[in-house]
Parts: structure tokens; C-alpha cells; sequence
């Protein structure tokens, strides 16, 4: 039974809605928003009105305990994108709702710039940190970016100009549909402190500065984009392991033994939708990988401080295990019990022992060994010479 519905409403109000999205506003028994959507829908006598409170639960408690009464829920835009209709199909089953978003913030940006939506990333900083932007950071890219208020602009653009993005075109698109519709446009370097509308989407054409540090999305980061005390999975280990992991959508990752947290945060960069926790027992490391999560744009990067097997009780079961450091019977057999059916298991060795762990381990499951031996060209006097790594012992294992 349909009950709920969520109706996107812009800057214009109920004059820009559907005739279908204004007789579930007119009809409504209960009008749930922010006191701006319940002014712009001015509902009449008799209409209970709720507002959102924090936590996001209690509003959600109280739109359950009104179930089978026709409930209306006014949303910015479109409420599936970065809205409050997320949380609401979270909640309410789908054959429960009828959702009828209206142009969203992305979709009008696009319009007023002439940019392609389906190429350009877009992201929400309402109650994110800044630092998503990172992972972001590449020249000739375009974001979109929902603003938490009047104060993200500047902050942003201090943020772009930091990291060598000084040059690039910011533009504020603030109150769009509406009466109060403004733009203001300027380098990152020049915005300054001006601070704009609350309700704003900021869009960002990215232009490198000379000299700036140019990241790509895909595996195999520099060892030295990491702050790190020599352990960590080098470069080209790292490129093969993710492989061997397969990040998929939904996915979650255990880097136990994190080291600098470089496995999980390239996971975390290079597919949509996964999410990671790095279990690192070293206090000093846990907080690199903090610091790395952030500076390559992967705030979201749960982690964990405690020495493992211990420290993975109570942690959501992963899709796929990299054991990168101190290598045992007891830890692949406790990852391999954790992880779900279908999930990859994969461990680097490099010591003896830990080889013995593998193998053993492969043996007993069917996994597959890969030897990894890497050499790098560094200096010799006036040429250069080559430096072998340690090599790499690599297992694979898939649960049935």
C-alpha cells in the first residue's frame, strides 16, 4: 500500500509542480520538511506539519508511527540524489513510497553552464569534509558540489588553491528556479573570503597549476603520495594485489595489518560505492592512514587500532581480505572464517615463515601462489643500476 510520498520541490515552489506532485501536497495529512518547504507549500487548516529533528531518526520514527495516513515529505530537487528519499527507501519499503522528484540542483547547473551531467562528478559537502574533493582532483575535470553554507565556497577555494588547483574556474549558482536566482564566478585563487547564499551548488572547472601534483584514479599510486615509515605494499605490488582483490560496487575491504593504509585507500579511490576499514595495531600508523585517507580524498575510511585477529570481532563480515603485514596460520584462518561466501581472500608473504603460511593455506583451499619480484633502476655514480626488491609471495584464495 502506497502511503508515503516524497515530492521534490524547487526554488518556485508549488507553482512549479506537477498537477499529480500538487494533489499529493493538496491531499496530504501530514506534511513532514524544513520550515523552508512547509512556507513554500503554506499548507492549510488542519494539516499537521512535522519538521526534521536531529537525530534524522526520530523524524523517521514519527513518519513510521503515521503509517496508513497519507504522509507527504517535501524534498530539495531531487530527493534520491543526495536527498532525504535515501533515507527514506532505507526505511520504507519501495512499494510504500511514490517518489516525484523535480530538477535537482546537478541537472539545473548543468542546464546554466551547458556542461554533459553524465561526465561531470558530482558530490554533496552538507556535513562532508572538503576532502572528498581530493580523490577528485584531475585537469579538465568538472564537479558539482552541493555547499553546506555560505562559508563552503571560500573554504573550497583555499582548499583547491592548496593543493595546487589554484587556477581553476569556481562558480556559485546560488537559489536557481527562483526569484533570488544569482551567479558569481572566479578563480580559486582569487575568490577570497566571500562567502554567498546558504543554498548553493558550486561548480568547479578544474585547471592545474604549474608544478602541481596530478594523481590518477586507477591502482598503483607513488609510494611517496602516502606518508608512511617504510611499511607499506610498494607501488607495484600494491597495482597487482588490487587486482587480485577485485573491487566491486557494495563491496567491503579488511586491510588487516594496514601498515599505511595504501591497499584500502586506492580500494576506497578506484570503484563506486565500496567502503574499507584498515586494522592497524601501531598508533602511530593509524593516524598516517588517517592522514592519507584524507589527503587523497577517502575521509569516509573507517579504522580500526588493535592488533588482529582480536581487533576484527564485531566488524562488519568483508567481500574481500588483504593481509599485508605479520603474515599467520591463525590470522588467514580467522580472516577466512569472517569472510563471506564468494569473498577473495589475499595475503603478500615475504618472510619464510610467512611463505609457509601461504602455502599451507593455498593448499587447504584451493588458492592460487604468484610470485611478484620487482627491480627498480636507481643511481650508480654517473648511471644507473638495478635494485631488486624483497620478493613478493602472493595468495590468492576465493570462499566457495
Amino acid at each position: 500500500m502506497t502511503w508515503l510520498a516524497v515530492v521534490g520541490l524547487g526554488e518556485d515552489g508549488l507553482d512549479g509542480l506537477a498537477p499529480a506532485a500538487r494533489l499529493l501536497v493538496a491531499r496530504a495529512e501530514t506534511l513532514v520538511g524544513g520550515a523552508r518547504h512547509l512556507a513554500l507549500a503554506a499548507p492549510g487548516p488542519g494539516v499537521e506539519t512535522l519538521t526534521w529533528q536531529a537525530p534524522l531518526s526520530l523524524t523517521l520514527d514519527a513518519i513510521a508511527a503515521r503509517r496508513g495516513r497519507r504522509v507527504t515529505v517535501l524534498a530539495t530537487g531531487d530527493p534520491m540524489w543526495f536527498g532525504i528519499g535515501v533515507a527514506l527507501a532505507k526505511r520504507f519499503a519501495a512499494d510504500a513510497m511514490t517518489v516525484i522528484p523535480a530538477p535537482g540542483a546537478f541537472s539545473l547547473a548543468c542546464a546554466r553552464l551547458g556542461w554533459p551531467l553524465a561526465e561531470t562528478v558530482c558530490l554533496t559537502l552538507h556535513g562532508r569534509p572538503l576532502a572528498l574533493v581530493n580523490a577528485h582532483l584531475a585537469p579538465g575535470a568538472r564537479l558539482l558540489l552541493l555547499a553546506e553554507d555560505g562559508g563552503t565556497a571560500p573554504a573550497l577555494a583555499s582548499h583547491l588553491t592548496a593543493a595546487g588547483f589554484g587556477a581553476s574556474t569556481m562558480t556559485a549558482l546560488e537559489h536557481m528556479g527562483g526569484p533570488r536566482e544569482a551567479r558569481r564566478e572566479a578563480t580559486a585563487a582569487a575568490w577570497g573570503a566571500r562567502c554567498g547564499a546558504d543554498l548553493a551548488t558550486l561548480a568547479v572547472h578544474l585547471v592545474a597549476d604549474a608544478g602541481a601534483r596530478v594523481l590518477a584514479p586507477v591502482p598503483g599510486l607513488p609510494d611517496d603520495a602516502f606518508v608512511h615509515d617504510g611499511q607499506i605494499t610498494k607501488r607495484e605490488v600494491r597495482a597487482a594485489t588490487l587486482a587480485a582483490l577485485g573491487p566491486l560496487p557494495g563491496h567491503v575491504l579488511w586491510d588487516v595489518g594496514a601498515g599505511a593504509g595504501s591497499v584500502a585507500i586506492e580500494w576506497m579511490r578506484g570503484a563506486r560505492g565500496v567502503r574499507a576499514v584498515a586494522i592497524e595495531r601501531e598508533p602511530s600508523r593509524a593516524r598516517a592512514i588517517a592522514a592519507n585517507a584524507a589527503t587523497l580524498g577517502v575521509p569516509g575510511l573507517a579504522i580500526v587500532e588493535g592488533a588482529a585477529p582480536e581487533a576484527l570481532a564485531g566488524l562488519e563480515p568483508p567481500d574481500a581480505v588483504f593481509v599485508g603485514g605479520g603474515v599467520r596460520a591463525d590470522l588467514l584462518a580467522a580472516c577466512w572464517a569472517a569472510l563471506k561466501p564468494g569473498g577473495r581472500l589475499v595475503a603478500n608473504a615475504v618472510t619464510v615463515e610467512s611463505e609457509a603460511a601461504v602455502a599451507a593455506f593455498r593448499a587447504a583451499h584451493d588458492g592460487t601462489l604468484a610470485r611478484i619480484a620487482i627491480s627498480r633502476a636507481e643511481p650508480l655514480g654517473d648511471g644507473l643500476v638495478w635494485r631488486a626488491l624483497a620478493p613478493v609471495t602472493q595468495m590468492r584464495a576465493v570462499k566457495p
